[in-house]
């Protein structure tokens, strides 16, 4: 399996608009892989991408992307969904619709039930988007209870323990064992399937207990709540006898660069900090 991260950032792409900040002067003056997209993973065996952020635009160009035909959901959060109009850019071709010509190649949308009923009701005054895009023939929808398999990969579609709708994905292949959580995976699942991986990419993480402005994450901290440290992260490969991991979903407010990070994988035994642009060969 070849692997892209096509988006390493957060909520907030780096640079963030506006912010002088050393980070943000610095992905502005440098460009990738010091500036980061939303999140985001491209799998290029079988042209699948996961989330569609709002300048998935941008990332796919950065990754040199040629060919999509399916999108995967992984939650309804804005900063991985509202790029969703990127269907029309990929699809929609105004010159043949005034022609009433349809796409040949539709995109396959693909999410569990509790997810697609999210993202069906981002909508406007006139209805919902993927509504839209459907009636216009640019996709079609495929809810998934358990797995989807995709000529040689086997994909495993597994609920984070919580209230919210939130998938991780399980990657299955010639033996090879991919995870994808890019996100609100706290509670992390405890499903069979986790245990031995070659590799798990894991966001929902801050990185370091001093941050941006020096704020200090101390040991009662709410942020401890809602994502994991570094050091949950270790519990985790540890646990579940992970080979690899590499931290996606980096925020501007964690208050570090590209070279930052590079120094700070110094310290970890097989765990690497996501750029956009990555590739990965399993």
């Amino acid at each position: 399996m070849k692997l892209i991260i096509t988006g390493s950032g957060g909520c907030v792409s780096i640079p963030r608009a506006l912010c002088q900040c050393k980070v943000c002067t610095e992905a502005r003056e440098k460009g990738f892989p010091y500036a980061r997209c939303g999140c985001s993973l491209y799998l290029e065996d079988i042209s699948l991408l996961i989330d569609t952020p709002e300048d998935i635009n941008l990332a796919l160009n950065n990754a040199n992307i040629s060919s999509l035909d399916y999108i995967l959901y992984s939650h309804w959060d804005p900063d991985h969904t509202l790029g969703m109009r990127i269907i029309e850019q990929l699809r929609l071709q105004w010159l043949d619709y005034f022609e009433d010509k349809k796409p040949k190649n539709k995109i396959v949308i693909c999410a569990t039930n509790d997810v697609m009923n999210d993202i069906n009701g981002i909508r406007n005054t006139y209805g919902s988007f993927m509504d839209y895009y459907e009636y216009m023939g640019l996709i079609n929808r495929q809810v998934i209870e358990n797995s989807l398999k995709i000529k040689d990969i086997n994909i495993t579609f597994l609920a984070v323990p919580k209230e919210k709708a939130v998938t991780i994905f399980v990657f299955e292949s010639y033996g090879k064992k991919l995870i994808y959580a890019p996100c609100d995976c706290k509670n992390f699942p405890t499903d069979d399937i986790i245990y031995n991986a070659d590799l798990l990419i894991i966001g929902n993480t801050f990185i370091g207990d001093v941050l941006k402005n020096n704020t200090v994450i101390y040991p009662e901290h709410k942020l401890r709540k809602e994502l994991h440290s570094m050091e949950n992260i270790i519990e985790i490969k540890d646990k579940y006898k992970i080979k690899d991991i590499i931290v996606t979903h980096i925020e501007e407010d964690w208050g570090k660069g590209f070279d930052d990070y590079k120094e700070i994988e110094k310290k970890y035994k097989n765990i690497r900090f996501a750029y956009d642009g990555m590739e990965i060969n399993m």
